[in-house]
């Protein structure tokens, strides 16, 4: 079976630390060559909440798009993403890109419109996959960020998984 390449972003404002190193975790079990960006402290975007970390993830898989969703939503639900009670946003996991698809999958539109509005996505996509073209907008993610209009603060934090030191060098 043929392996696509996938983007996908990660992020947490509840424990930070911990749920978004058993996300990375549980993604490292399934998927090939997983690779993390830095990891990027920001404010919340359209919710009341405390500042989030944030990462995106390259690897890839053998697994149907949907079949893939689908284990992303088993991996929120064990950290916590739909408990009735919880408080917060404990882990989100969300295909940015799936190969170059794009279009609207059983409602997974691709890519994921929020690499164009969220700095938190895009300075890490652009880091991971600076030359990688949009397939819908036709510009390089370097590009795209270099030409960004998001007003968002973003800070680079000290984040360590599985011994590796994920934001060095920013």
């Amino acid at each position: 079976m043929s392996l696509t390449q996938v983007y996908l972003g990660l992020g947490s404002n509840i424990e930070r630390e911990s749920h978004l190193c058993a996300g990375l975790d549980a993604l490292a079990g399934f998927l090939t060559d997983l690779r993390c960006s830095a990891v990027f402290e920001s404010q919340p975007v359209g919710i009341k909440s405390g500042p989030f970390f944030n990462l995106v993830v390259s690897a890839y898989t053998d697994l149907p798009l949907m079949e893939l969703d689908r284990r992303l939503k088993f991996i929120e639900a064990e950290n916590g993403r739909y408990a009735p009670d919880r408080k917060g946003l404990p882990l989100d996991i969300d295909v940015l890109l799936y190969g170059d698809l794009s279009g609207n999958f059983d409602g997974l539109v691709l890519p994921r419109a929020e690499i164009l509005k969220n700095a938190f996505v895009l300075w890490p996509l652009s880091l991971m996959a600076p030359e990688r073209v949009h397939p819908e907008v036709g510009k390089t993610f370097a590009a795209l960020w270099r030409d960004a209009q998001i007003d968002q603060v973003l800070a680079p934090v000290a984040f360590k998984w599985r011994d590796q030191q994920l934001t060095q060098g920013l």
